[in-house]
């Protein structure tokens, strides 16, 4: 390889290019999945209680053993040895069933138990295609950058382009499945549109990561030390920092995602709606706002404490979504582009303060490893940055939990049902795509105040209050600080010179 086709790290530009847009389409099909496949459940099957709750039991179910399935693939992967490598025959297998998962799961016209019954399969299907691809993926980070360099500035171009593929997720899949822009003229039609438009996304950058992205044969690599969950669970228990870390990334991600959950897309609609333009304008100020703070967190990391800027980031998105609430409740409908406006900008701030506050615990993970190599004399990278997706599936699981119990109690059902035989009949031909639109907006007016209301109460209170809770653990749990972590690193090098003396 040619010099100029290195960076001063000696990190392949090919590679530094190539490997982070392979991710866009990636994250633009996981954001459909994971953020709207609920949202298109409610406004395309007619479902009882009861089948609505068993499709929230098994997203629950399947999430929690999605996350008890990371560390097994992990280890099928690192035992993978191939011409190709280790890692692209699982993202070439995990991406090609994962399309046929995403296709199948937005396409079905089953409806009642027999979709309840498809619906799980789907999803447990997708809890192991889309691991093996995610897994795979993320897993040549450490292999194609070994330098800390190299390997910080591969990591956050990628998370920089994952966000941009989430970012285009958002404005596609709401803007065009509901509203004046939605595609055939009902949801039907348009999320089957949709999710072929994102899986050719998904397929085409994916193919960049698997043709131009280098990676050398795998054949001749010595095996991994198998890690199974028994010591996983036994090395972090024993790293009490790293346990604290994890309550507080759960209590953390619980909060972060519950809006997001469907309770922002339900209000929005019930209050301004049926319009997924509106939807799409709401998230994308806070999406900019947090690629943006991504690329001067040095900036400030360098004038601020992580206590300081932890402390920044939970109040800031408390005050956020206090302001939603107080902007949702207090703002008459009349004044709607004000209403809209005000809750908008908040949901800025109180992304802009979640993103703070996640940056912040990804690195207060990382240091927990040289505090596990400081306390035990063993480094165990793979363990310990194996729990953030690890919390993260767990946190969604409680997240889908705590939304459909909401919707229960709320009774959401009973609207969307409504608009989904509309949706149903619409896509038929049964009537046209003025009178389902003019009757989805007789439903919505009908909707009272106080269902609304609820749902802004509960996507703005609760993860307010477990923000805060979030940070009031880390303050007087977390005791890694910036002079702390110098001190072990320090102790650190130390022994090894000892250990490297007296080994001569």
């Amino acid at each position: 390889m040619s010099a100029q086709e290195k960076t001063a790290g000696g990190l392949s530009r090919r590679n530094l290019w190539a490997y982070p847009v392979g991710t866009v389409g990636r994250d633009m099909a996981g954001c459909m999945f994971t953020n709207y496949l609920l949202t298109y459940v409610l406004f395309t099957k007619t479902l009882t209680s009861v089948q609505f709750a068993c499709i929230s039991v098994i997203m629950v179910a399947a999430r929690v053993f999605d996350a008890f399935n990371d560390p097994i693939m992990g280890n099928v992967v690192e035992a993978t040895r191939t011409r190709w490598g280790k890692f692209k025959p699982w993202i070439a297998i995990g991406g090609v069933l994962s399309v046929i998962v995403f296709i199948t799961s937005f396409s079905t016209t089953l409806q009642g138990w027999a979709y309840v019954a498809a619906f799980g399969l789907l999803y447990f299907a997708y809890s192991v295609v889309f691991t093996m691809n995610d897994i795979a993926y993320w897993g040549m980070v450490p292999a194609r950058a070994r330098r800390a360099d190299d390997r910080n500035r591969l990591t956050s171009r990628t998370v920089l382009f994952a966000g941009v593929g989430q970012f285009l997720g958002g404005i596609v899949v709401p803007t065009f499945t509901a509203g004046s822009l939605v595609i055939g003229g009902n949801a039907v039609t348009a999320y089957r549109a949709v999710v072929l438009i994102v899986c050719a996304a998904f397929t085409a950058t994916q193919l960049i990561t698997l043709l131009v992205v280098r990676e050398p044969s795998a054949r001749d690599e010595a095996p991994a030390e198998k890690v199974g969950i028994r010591k996983a669970f036994s090395t972090i228990a024993r790293n009490d920092q790293l346990v604290w870390c994890a309550v507080v990334f759960l209590i953390f991600s619980v909060a972060q995602t519950l809006m997001g959950g469907g309770l922002s897309v339900t209000y929005l609609y019930f209050e301004f709606g049926y319009n997924g333009l509106l939807l799409s304008i709401f998230s994308i100020l806070g999406n900019v706002a947090g690629a943006v703070l991504m690329l001067v967190f040095a900036a400030l990391s360098g004038r601020f404490t992580r206590a300081q800027l932890m402390k920044a980031g939970a109040f800031g998105a408390a005050a956020g979504y206090l302001c939603i609430m107080l902007s949702g409740l207090f703002i008459p409908r009349e004044m709607w582009a004000l209403k809209f406006t005000m809750l908008t900008v908040s949901n800025l701030f109180a992304f802009l303060g979640q993103t703070l506050v996640y940056l912040i615990m990804i690195i207060c993970i990382a240091n927990t490893v040289e505090y596990n190599e400081w306390k035990t004399g063993r480094r165990e990278e793979g363990i310990v940055f194996s729990v953030r997706p690890f919390i993260t599936k767990l946190g969604t699981a409680l997240v889908q939990l705590l939304v459909l119990v909401i919707y229960l109690a709320v009774g959401v059902r009973a609207v969307t049902n409504q608009i989904s035989d509309l949706e149903n009949a619409a896509s038929q031909g049964l009537i046209t795509i003025a009178e389902k639109t003019e009757r989805i907006g007789a439903v919505l007016a009908s909707v009272p105040s106080g269902k609304s209301a609820a749902l802004l109460v509960c996507m703005t209170v609760i993860p307010a209050a477990l923000l805060l809770a979030a940070y009031f653990i880390y303050r007087v749990k977390y005791t890694i600080t910036e002079e702390s972590y110098e001190a072990m690193v320090r102790d650190i090098e130390v022994r090894r010179a000892a250990k490297g003396e007296t080994a001569e």
